[in-house]
């Protein structure tokens, strides 16, 4: 049948993501607004105090304006406390709004559709329409040319090529067929060309397309233990803060000239790390958007943070490394035969074979040695493959043309192989492939080599991981021969051969008890276990449905070295929160020169030496600190959102990185924004 890759307007994804357009500006706007209810914002201790505070000065400054005393000053620290806060809210509704935009294109492609529900599995005639909300797990559906696949499935007949643009944004349409790993849909896509018939895997409202939705938009995201660590760090030093504030009451009291309640306040908000606070949950949330930009769709938060710590990286070999069927990588002739010859008895031969196998011999004569495209000869007899005979080829009018094991084929013919053909099928077993026998009329021919295909490109992935600090581990069942020919091919640093689900189970749970953190890719049944017990369990779109219910990440294409990617979100996750908190904290280094001179120059003069960038007042300098503590958490949105780029590094070097970039520029930044804010409140006359 013709595959021939029909054109496709879909643009290729861009993982530099979405941008911040004039629409999600808007909603973010209106969602920071609705934030800023206590009962949820309590979540965020830093910024529920910063909202506490904003309510007690607002209350004062509405006093003393009641009572006709000066509230001017009072109004402005509390509406500049009051966009603290909202900046804060800001931040993670922006974050959550690219969620949402993703998820209603998303959406758009579970659009309502009709379904061809078959009547009788056995015949593809009799169908009826049937709403895609109404299928049941187990139905069968007949999709065709133009289709658009109802739900989540197996490909039980048929081969098709299949547009999945809309769910994983990539341009070129891929091949499922029934048998092997390229069997499971995804409801939402489209069937380009041909026809499959699709037994539904998930019920409504379960979908892949549906949990997707859910946790792009952040409905599903908990908090990470580091993060949790981290809100108990910033809750910390607001009460150390506190408590700080509040003996700087009766400090000042002693001598004459307390504080007033505003301007404690003022420093308090100040002080405690409200930058690192409102950006907190931004970062998350956008950790995991930047996920789904490249495709990977993770189930846990925790997930995409251990995966920038990962140092063991388990995959299994059929599917995840290799392309999960064997195919035909040489024709091997027996001596005296013509190549060609060999050639057009092994592509007859498989000419009604279905299976991947078969249908890669029948592609290999084709393409290698120029066989002609030949249709199912008229009359011919079909010879079905048996586990008894474990031979299967065609009879036609011209001749027998017989392909199988080797010994079985030798068996049959009742002949002895000739001292090459042995060799070669020595040879072909030491590498880790499948001999296959090929005659033609009782005479043996040669033999067809078949091979687990490495997926390309995977050799230099590998080596990419190596270089991040992973190891790589393959898994197989398959024995020591065939798995060293795979891993020295693929490039992996160590390989388990004749491995069971319990093998799996016990190599992460020792790795783990050394201390290590692990991810596991797979794509099968047998893989479930291990992808539930790793830190991050990484499963194949194409692989079963146990698979990818046990990962907590779910790769749409099926790539096991897209945990080079993984990894690098996971790093830049938690880089981009060091960096952050560091900036944060740096900050409050410029804040002590600006406030508490303000505070105290009236009663230790001395302490007007510290008043090192020359603010026009008390007023200003306490207002021009409370506004930049505001604005600098707006400012820092886009890099919460982006992320602080990933650079293979050691802890010692991206310790400096950090201290030098993000710590002295927290230090000279607010130098020189507080002082402008300073210049422009005295020439706007407010201080």
């Amino acid at each position: 049948m013709d595959m021939t890759t029909p054109t496709v307007t879909t643009a290729r994804r861009s993982p530099g993501g979405m941008g911040l357009d004039r629409s999600l500006l808007g909603r973010a706007a209106l969602d920071a607004l609705l934030k800023l209810n206590p009962a949820k914002l309590i979540r965020n201790p830093v910024i529920f105090v910063t909202e506490v505070i904003s309510i007690l000065v607002t209350i004062l400054a509405a006093v003393a304006a009641f009572r006709g005393e000066p509230w001017g000053f009072q109004a402005a620290i509390a509406a500049w406390l009051w966009f603290t806060v909202l900046f804060a809210t800001f931040a993670e509704a922006v974050a959550e709004g690219r969620g949402r935009a993703r998820a209603e294109s998303l959406r758009r492609a579970r659009t309502e559709a009709r379904a061809k529900l078959l009547i009788r599995a056995d015949d593809r005639s009799l169908w009826q329409p049937r709403a895609a909300t109404d299928l049941r797990v187990g139905d069968l559906v007949l999709v065709e040319a133009g289709d658009l696949i109802p739900s989540d499935g197996e490909v039980v007949e048929g081969i098709a090529s299949v547009n999945e643009a809309a769910v994983t944004g990539e341009s070129a349409p891929v091949i499922r067929e029934s048998g092997g790993d390229r069997s499971a849909v995804t409801g939402g896509t489209t069937v380009v060309s041909d026809w499959i018939v699709v037994r539904i895997t998930a019920a409504p409202g379960s979908t892949f397309l549906d949990r997707m939705i859910s946790l792009v938009e952040g409905a599903s995201r908990q908090k990470t233990p580091n993060e949790i660590a981290l809100d108990i760090l910033l809750a910390g030093m607001t009460i150390i803060f506190l408590i700080a504030v509040v003996t700087l009451v009766g400090l000042a009291s002693w001598n004459g000239q307390p504080p007033s309640v505003p301007v404690l306040a003022a420093l308090l908000i100040t002080l405690i790390p409200t930058t690192i606070g409102g950006l907190l949950s931004a970062i998350g949330i956008a950790g995991m958007d930047r996920l789904v930009r490249f495709n990977v769709m993770a189930t846990s938060g925790r997930a995409v943070e251990a995966a920038g710590d990962v140092d063991v990286l388990l995959l299994d070999k059929t599917g995840t490394i290799t392309l999960g069927n064997r195919q035909a990588a040489a024709f091997i002739p027996a001596p005296g035969v013509e190549p060609g010859t060999l050639a057009q008895a092994a592509l007859l031969a498989s000419l009604a074979d279905e299976t991947p196998e078969g249908r890669s011999v029948v592609a290999f004569a084709r393409e290698k040695h120029h066989q002609p495209r030949l249709a199912m000869p008229d009359g011919a007899k079909v010879i079905p493959f048996t586990a008894q005979t474990r031979i299967s080829g065609l009879d036609t009018a011209d001749g027998s043309y017989r392909k199988g094991a080797v010994d079985a084929m030798l068996k049959t013919l009742g002949t002895e192989a000739p001292q090459a053909v042995r060799q070669e099928v020595e040879r072909i077993g030491r590498a880790g492939g499948t001999p296959l026998a090929v005659a033609q009329n009782g005479r043996l021919l040669g033999l067809i080599e078949l091979k687990d295909i490495v997926k390309p490109g995977i050799r230099e992935r590998f080596a990419a991981l190596r270089r991040m600090g992973i190891r790589t581990v393959m898994v197989t069942g398959d024995n020591r021969l065939t798995a060293a020919a795979i891993a020295t091919e693929a490039g992996v640093d160590d390989f388990i051969a004749e491995a069971t689900p319990q093998d799996k189970l016990r190599y992460i749970r020792e790795a783990q008890a050394e201390g290590r953190l692990v991810a596991m890719a797979g794509d099968g049944t047998n893989d479930a276990p291990a992808l539930a017990q790793a830190d991050v369990g990484v499963a194949m779109q194409t692989g079963t449905q146990a698979a990818r219910e046990a990962g907590n990440m779910v790769d749409l294409d099926s790539d096991p070295t897209k945990l080079i990617e993984v990894v690098e979100i996971g790093k830049q996750l938690l880089i981009t929160r060091g960096a952050l908190t560091t900036f944060s904290i740096a900050n409050d280094v410029a804040k002590y020169f600006a406030i508490l001179p303000a505070i105290f120059v009236a009663s230790y003069p001395e302490l007007g030496a510290l008043n090192v960038m020359r603010l026009a007042s008390p007023e200003s300098a306490i207002l021009s600190a409370v506004i930049f503590n505001a604005l600098i958490i707006v400012a820092l949105v886009p890099l919460a959102l982006r992320g602080v780029r990933y650079r293979p590094t050691g802890a010692a070097a991206l310790l400096r990185r950090n201290l030098l970039i993000y710590g002295l520029g927290g230090i000279v930044a607010p130098f020189i924004g507080i002082k402008i804010i300073d210049l422009i409140l005295v020439l706007l006359g407010v201080a």
